[in-house]
């Protein structure tokens, strides 16, 4: 029995985005399981290079068929991540709100033609589910727990006009508590405030890594406005107090601003507001009900700082995070709930792993794609990587790591990793500036063989086993100024235990290291830059690779390292536009008080996701037609040697910041681009 879930948007990757609220229609993702078990399961936007991507998940859905080798023809159930009443509610929304909008009212049948148009197949509506969206992140959790009985916390940013429910899971039985309307989100709670610290949607882990340097109690007064406790488990926030409340006591910080103590002050108190919150729930329900386990999913549930303290409160003698737990999550549950309901319900087995994405394929085709780039790269193969990276980063080097099939879910679990040393404080600092270029002040994850891990961390109760990033805990104080990359302000760490039967390659990699250095611990952070989702191909490792400070890249069996390049190398590529990118020219004041035509390269629809371009770049790109060898195209105009590479550094400026694709004219698919005047 084939069952595929789903989340995400209702629009192709081509069209306007439908403008519906940010709390749904993001996180798009596939997911098929055979008789309750996972086959495939992977992000949108892994495959279409659109962060958090809120359109209909066709590449997704694509993978897991073939991974299954079957046609959309041959799934017996469909399900998507929210109710039919509430998608036909915000369709109606948008109609309203765009009156020239040609589109059906009705969410299944747009649904239908979507699957149509995509794969055509023309899918019986018998065949079609919408699900719970909260039940979705529930089951997402408690299946995958190995639980035979659970306290559940499901808390997000709203969906279903719900921002989360408490649940007692019992064999594949889920019962329902109590749900949270959606004017007490949780998700929305900590959303308003992190604006007055210059950040948006999908910014929020950013907070909560700021939130160590601060003080809670600077602001702890004023966020005690924005919530109440009562009795029963209950709560409520007050969103429209945060706004006044903070613009009189802080200085508000624009994107892009530096951080003031105020700033590290306020996420300090946001955060504790927050536990507090959860605390109040869980220990009143978990008295109610006598539950010793907890499972946890929703957005909220990604705050790795809450599931730590959760973790050593000793209120759950265990605790289970599902990896996906945000929406992408819910095509995960939306695809188990089916499957129970056709008489296939999941195993009661404990999720160890999550690599349910693309595999690199076979070492021949990983060999014939980073041969394309033999200008750019030197390539080697090794019948032992795993020494050969160890010995890289024991020597000061910083890696991309990528290996057998990607791993579901917003963690960087080691098989499309960047990897360092953990020990000098000043990988950090260089990973942060010369490769992710963030925040200097964010943190990196270690990962640590399983077996050691009680050694650097203190695990409660003997605890060891944390494959997904789901826990910050307390590095050893002896450990602290050993392990300076990896360990945060506070002496915390956000861990990954890595277990030899879950992943040999990556184990092996690091007990080479261990080996080396007597340290069985290394720096692992997610495989891209600011620009991008993690990667997914051998394709995206090598654009990255490229366009960041990386001292080399482990693909399979292949050791590689950059080349020195002349123009001409660069030249020899070929360029076009991925499919979220248009070109524009619009008139705009230029800072001399009067308008003038300027040139902009957008991803998505909307102004505020431009760049500016100049004149000759726009009527190169225009000249494109699908897509086109550069030096090709630069014989084409007439520019002296100096404007030639000019035009070739702000090209790959733009690949850098994932706006024109730079590639091998025979190795990258192209993709239809537009241009608006």
């Amino acid at each position: 029995m084939l069952c595929l879930g789903m989340s995400g948007g209702l629009d192709k990757v081509h069209e306007n985005p439908l403008d519906l609220p940010n709390t749904f229609l993001h996180d798009g993702a596939a997911v098929l399981v055979r008789d309750g078990r996972v086959i495939a399961a992977i992000e949108e936007e892994r495959l279409n290079r659109i962060k958090h991507s809120n359109k209909f998940p066709r590449n997704a859905i694509q993978h897991c068929l073939a991974s299954a080798g079957v046609q959309l023809c041959d799934i017996d159930r469909i399900a998507f991540y929210a109710t039919e009443a509430y998608c036909n509610a915000m369709l109606g929304r948008l109609v309203i709100s765009q009156p020239d909008l040609s589109l059906p009212l009705d969410a299944k049948l747009l649904l239908q033609n979507l699957l149509l148009q995509e794969f055509g197949t023309e899918v019986d509506p018998s065949r079609i589910s919408f699900v719970d969206h909260h039940l979705t992140h529930s089951v997402s959790a408690f299946a995958m727990s190995g639980f035979e009985q659970s306290l559940i916390l499901s808390i997000d940013g709203g969906g279903d006009f719900l921002s989360g429910l408490v649940a007692v899971g019992s064999g594949a039985q889920i019962d329902q508590l109590t749900t949270f309307p959606e004017n007490n989100s949780l998700g929305l709670f900590y959303l308003e405030a992190i604006r007055y610290l210059g950040y948006g949607l999908f910014d929020e882990y950013k907070v909560m890594g700021l939130a160590p340097y601060g003080n809670p109690a600077t602001y702890r007064k004023v966020f005690e406005q924005f919530y109440e406790l009562s009795a029963n488990g209950g709560y409520r926030v007050h969103l429209d107090r945060i706004g006044p409340a903070l613009l009189r006591n802080i200085e508000v910080r624009k994107k892009g601003m530096p951080f003031t103590q105020q700033h590290r002050d306020v996420s300090a108190s946001l955060q504790e507001a927050l536990e507090r919150i959860v605390f109040h729930v869980l220990r009143h329900y978990r008295d109610l009900t006598g539950m010793k386990r907890l499972c946890l999913a929703g957005g909220v549930a990604h705050n790795c700082t809450v599931n730590g303290k959760i973790l050593y409160s000793g209120l759950f003698e265990d605790i289970f995070v599902q990896p996906a737990a945000h929406d992408a999550g819910c095509a995960l549950g939306a695809a188990l709930m089916v499957s129970d309901e056709l008489g296939r319900p999941a195993p009661r087995e404990r999720l160890e792993g999550g690599y349910w994405g693309p595999d690199l394929g076979s070492d021949g085709a990983v060999e014939q794609e980073l041969n394309a780039w033999a200008r750019h790269l030197d390539i080697e193969r090794s019948d032992n990587v795993a020494d050969r990276a160890a010995d890289w980063m024991a020597n000061g080097a910083v890696i991309g790591w990528v290996q057998g099939r990607s791993e579901f879910g917003p963690r960087a679990l080691g098989n499309r990793s960047i990897l360092a040393d953990p020990r000098p404080a000043a990988n950090r600092d260089r990973i942060n500036a010369m490769v992710k270029k963030r925040e200097g002040y964010r943190p990196f994850a270690p990962s640590v063989l399983e077996e050691d891990a009680d050694e650097f961390f203190e695990l409660p109760d003997g605890k060891r086993h944390f494959p997904f990033m789901n826990f910050v805990v307390r590095v050893r104080n002896d450990k602290r100024g050993l392990l300076g990359a990896i360990t945060h302000v506070d002496g915390t760490a956000r861990l990954q235990t890595v277990s030899y039967k879950t992943n040999p390659a990556y184990w092996d990699v690091i007990d080479a290291f261990k080996r080396r250095t007597g340290i069985p611990v290394l720096l692992n952070t997610s495989f891209n830059n600011n620009a991008e989702p993690i990667v997914d191909s051998v394709a995206d490792a090598i654009a990255t690779f490229l366009t960041t400070d990386l001292d080399g890249l482990v693909v399979g069996p292949f050791l590689v390292k950059k080349r020195a390049t002349k123009l001409e190398d660069w030249t020899a590529l070929a360029i076009s536009l991925p499919p979220y990118a248009s070109l524009y020219q619009v008139r705009a004041y230029t800072g001399r008080d009067r308008q003038e035509t300027v040139c902009e390269i957008r991803t998505g629809h909307a102004s505020r996701n431009s760049v500016r371009i100049s004149h000759d770049l726009f009527d190169l790109l225009m000249r494109i037609k699908g897509e086109g060898v550069l030096g090709e195209l630069l014989d084409t105009v007439t520019i002296d040697q100096a404007r030639r590479e000019a035009l070739v550094s702000e090209l790959r400026r733009l690949w850098e910041q994932r706006r024109v694709n730079l590639h091998p004219p025979h190795v990258i698919r192209v993709y239809p681009s537009s241009a608006q005047m």
